[in-house]
């Protein structure tokens, strides 16, 4: 028995307890305060710092510290704090330790009760409701904050407000009923919209598309994405969401070069830490480019802490790469249940026909003369009539220019025509253009992302404005002088 294993079995010391919770309990009331500093002074930023630290402090919830801090933040007579209160289980032992450790703390009152502090108060508590797996209490607590905010218009509510829609629509989609919230979040995005809250229009919006995507209503997405407002990204995570919700749409539809760039951005933007986020853009991705007929590379799928999710991949990858049907239909039955659960699935029923015309380029460069008997032969087909059908397939091929060859009915072969040099073709310049284009666009968004002190181009000019008055006086200055000389003589 290792040595973290004894000390798990050991029981905690009652006085490691009451050192440990009252420092969770400091953190909540120095958030708090940042939390009243910022709605005092209307600054969002320090709002947005609170919501961060919170989340570094998610592990440590407990419902005695949540009591506590609802206790010292909240009046005792207040609705808000008997609902919250009612939503956390009672333990006596631990409340008798937090009392005794921070009873002089705690029997400090709150100056006044800010709603930003009441909202944030729903958030911690709903945080502790899901990570405990109380998720039908969670929709409660969500359903009675969602109806809280829409009695509220200030702005400094709004970045702790977006959070709690994502967890009020993941509390809903923990339990299987997501189809139910879908009227009122059109109803918060409206009213969201009116408020100018863009924070809050860029959530709700990409809750609406994972609402929709949930039930693959596809059509329905794209008509809400193209006629929903469009404007600057405010939040990093909402715009990477939405990336990756536009590439599984343009996916669905065909729309293979897009989708591919929608998703590896979102996989460039996205977070190191959001890492189960970045695996499905990838597999996404990969499945994308695979459509398109490319190979990923290899360090793709041996990323840190990915290769073992990307395993079905890379097996699916290098079966669409040799082009061999038979370990393709293979590899697709092994992993059905990874590529169901992945949403994928129908995605790859369409690279059968990439596998056949990969392993059909493959035959036609290593070969000037072959039989259709053969070419079926090695594609492996198992139709009726596989000879008919690889006919059909080289005539598709042949018209789509996959391949650059010609049939010979009469005798059943395909004759390939030599190979040239792809440098005498535009391919290089089409690759090298993309390539141009790319790093444009990336120092684009890079000074677009850039920020500036407010107004320094007007005191810039100002600066400039003053500076010629002042040299237009002291030109003028000196030709009154030089006026009063020549008068003097």
């Amino acid at each position: 028995m290792t040595q973290d294993e004894e000390m798990k079995d050991h029981p905690t010391p009652s006085h490691s307890i009451s050192t440990a919770i009252p420092s969770t309990l400091h953190h909540l009331k120095e958030i708090a305060s940042i939390i009243e500093t910022g709605s005092n002074s209307k600054e969002v930023r320090r709002i947005s710092r609170a919501v961060r630290l919170t989340i570094a402090l998610r592990s440590k919830l407990t419902a005695p510290v949540l009591s506590s801090f609802i206790d010292h933040v909240l009046p005792t007579a207040s609705d808000s704090h008997s609902r919250l209160t009612s939503y956390l289980p009672k333990d006596d032992d631990h409340e008798m330790e937090v009392d005794s450790a921070t009873s002089a703390a705690i029997q400090t009152p709150a100056k006044h009760l800010l709603p930003e502090l009441e909202i944030y108060c729903y958030f911690l508590v709903l945080l502790f409701l899901i990570d405990q797996k109380r998720y039908e209490e969670a929709k409660a607590c969500s359903s009675a904050s969602i109806d809280r905010l829409k009695n509220l218009n200030r702005r400094t509510v709004d970045v702790i407000a977006s959070r709690l829609y994502f967890y009020y629509s993941y509390s809903y989609e923990l339990t299987g009923d997501l189809a139910e919230i879908r009227g009122n979040l059109f109803q918060l995005h409206r009213i969201a919209t009116l408020r100018h809250d863009e924070l809050g229009q860029e959530t709700l919006l990409n809750l609406l598309l994972r609402n929709y995507l949930h039930y693959n209503l596809y059509d329905q997405a794209e008509k809400l994405r193209s006629k929903a407002p469009r404007f600057e990204a405010h939040s990093n995570q909402q715009f990477c969401r939405y990336l990756f919700y536009l590439g599984k749409i343009r996916t669905i539809q065909l729309e293979y070069t897009d989708a591919k760039e929608s998703l590896l951005q979102a996989a460039r933007k996205a977070p190191v830490a959001a890492q189960g986020f970045r695996i499905q853009c990838n597999k996404w991705a990969i499945i994308v480019r695979l459509l398109l007929g490319e190979i990923p590379e290899r360090t793709i799928f041996v990323q840190k802490g990915m290769e073992k999710a990307l395993r079905p991949y890379f097996e699916l990858t290098n079966a669409v790469r040799i082009g061999d049907l038979e370990l393709f239909r293979n590899v697709a039955d092994k992993y059905a249940t990874t590529f169901k659960t992945d949403g994928t699935n129908n995605l790859i029923v369409r690279l059968r026909h990439n596998v056949i015309r990969t392993g059909l380029r493959n035959i036609s460069i290593s070969y000037s003369r072959i039989s259709l008997a053969d070419v079926a032969q090695k594609l492996r087909l198992t139709s009726a009539d596989p000879i008919a059908d690889a006919e059909s397939i080289i005539s598709k091929a042949i018209r789509d220019g996959a391949i650059d060859a010609t049939l010979d009915h009469a005798n059943k072969w395909m004759l390939s025509k030599e190979t040239g040099d792809i440098y005498s073709t535009n391919e290089p310049q089409l690759a090298f253009n993309s390539r141009i284009a790319f790093c444009l666009n990336m120092h684009n968004e890079a000074v677009q992302a850039l920020r500036f002190p407010k107004n320094t181009h007007k005191e810039k000019e100002i600066a400039e404005k003053r500076r010629e008055r002042q040299q237009q006086e002291q030109e003028l200055a000196k030709h009154i002088e030089e006026e009063d000389d020549d008068d003097d003589f």
